[in-house]
């Protein structure tokens, strides 16, 4: 497990070159590589969590905006 580090910022300086590259099918997967193998570290292991919350208060947010709801003052 640790080399996965490694893993990680091999996936990241491969996108990085990718996308430098103009190659976006490439950037693409390096940077979903990098994405997966963060999740499955201790680390990145609060990042599903985290990146929901962040959708959920992101769409109460929006939702009455969108649907020009008054403000309820929640």
């Amino acid at each position: 497990m640790g080399s996965v580090g490694l893993l990680i910022l091999f996936a990241v300086v491969g996108a990085l070159i990718c996308a430098k590259a103009h190659s976006a099918a490439g950037a693409i997967t390096f940077a979903v590589l990098a994405v997966v193998l963060l999740v499955t570290t201790p680390v990145g292991d609060g990042l599903p969590d985290a990146v929901s919350s962040f959708m959920s208060a992101f769409d109460d947010a929006a939702t009455p905006a969108l649907n020009r709801e008054p403000d309820t003052g929640r």
